[in-house]
């Protein structure tokens, strides 16, 4: 055994130097990923080995992208798996059907990753982007927003709030260290209800596949919400403008099959500065947007949920403030914000609409007392 040990380490002596050198010039799968961006980008799309870093250096993945390696970190995250709890637009659903904010999200990521491949766009970027635009979206929908907004000074916006989850909130206080274009593209995503394409400003996504996420989110929530409030009886078919209807499609995966295709053929691949969308099916898809506002998303039956969602929300907020005790209880030493207003606003934004409704019970409700 010792003579084989010896023999071993003599043929290694000499080859294995050999075998090393060549161990040291093979690629890893991770740069192999990269060349093959390279070659099959477009020349306007956001490769994964020239992105602007992260905050915090760390050693590459000797498997994943950087944007890889965000996607995982963003669907392995705790706000993600929240977001099934989460209020798209009908509050408790008597139905398994309608969509929660996760299945929207999900819609988002589908939508944006079939854009970005055909438009030769980084998709590994556009689907972290896509799965991290909600994180930081509070209960009952943009009720909770709005309640937030006018109790915390300077404003609420589930955008930055979204940001502040990946940057600070998860892993207990560490945040995520994204990449500077994934962090951007959630934090740009969304306009509310003003204009969907970029023009360049400071409100615009830095990458195209953040303007794909943010067209993508817009076409996944309009014709969702519009499927949701048919199902749930609030519209019939016939409601829907003729205009929409002719430019657009009468069915669901008619809608948005012409919504894609309308930004692909008004997106050049390769040269185009921004995502845009051709003209009449920009305007259909925004006179449906006005719609929805009017019939559905301001529906008195929708809008009486929402105000008692409002109510709870605003109550607990006042409750954790005005009560240390509760607050150490339930928030206790919270992590990345020594900030009381500050806690309690993660706080109530991370709930999920079922949380919010049994804490509520739980210090508000009282118990039936039960005596023998």
């Amino acid at each position: 055994m010792s003579n084989l040990r010896i023999v071993v380490n003599i043929r290694w002596s000499w080859k294995g130097r050999a075998l090393a050198a060549i161990f040291e010039t093979m690629s890893t799968i991770r740069e192999r990923t990269e060349d093959l961006e390279d070659r099959i980008l477009a020349p306007n799309a956001t490769a994964s080995r020239r992105s602007r870093g992260r905050d915090r250096e760390e050693p590459q993945c000797p498997v994943r992208t950087v944007f890889q390696r965000d996607r995982d970190r963003i669907i392995h995250s705790k706000a993600f798996r929240r977001l099934k709890g989460k209020t798209q637009v009908f509050f408790s659903p008597g139905g398994d059907h309608y969509r929660t904010r996760l299945t929207h999200t999900l819609e988002v990521s589908q939508i944006a990753r079939t854009l970005a491949r055909a438009l030769q766009l980084n998709e590994d970027l556009t689907e972290a982007v896509a799965l991290g635009h909600d994180l930081g979206h509070t209960p009952f929908g943009h009720a909770g927003e709005d309640v937030l907004a006018a109790l915390v000074p300077g404003g609420f916006h589930h955008a930055t709030q979204s940001l502040r989850v990946v940057s600070t909130l998860e892993k207990n206080g560490q945040g995520l260290n994204l990449t500077a274009e994934v962090k951007d593209g959630i934090l740009h995503h969304t306009k509310g209800a003003g204009e969907v394409r970029s023009d360049g400003s400071a409100d615009s996504p830095m990458t195209l596949e953040g303007e794909v996420v943010r067209f993508s989110d817009v076409i996944a929530y309009l014709n969702h919400d519009l499927d949701d409030a048919l199902r749930a009886g609030f519209l019939c078919p016939s409601d829907v403008p003729g205009s929409v209807s002719r430019a657009l499609g009468s069915r669901h995966s008619e809608r948005i099959a012409s919504l894609v295709i309308g930004i692909l053929d008004a997106t050049t691949v390769g040269t185009a500065r921004h995502v845009a969308m051709e003209p009449a099916r920009y305007a259909a898809m925004n006179e449906l947007r006005e719609f929805l506002y009017e019939r559905v998303y301001n529906h008195p039956d929708v809008k009486r949920e929402l105000e008692k969602a409002k109510a709870i929300l605003h109550l607990l907020f006042t409750s954790l403030m005005e009560s240390p005790e509760l607050r150490n209880e339930l928030i206790g030493q919270r992590a990345g914000d020594a900030d009381d207003l500050r806690a309690v606003a993660d706080f109530i934004a991370g709930m999920t609409d079922a949380y919010a409704v049994s804490l509520h019970s739980r210090l508000y409700v009282p118990r039936r007392w039960y005596h023998e």
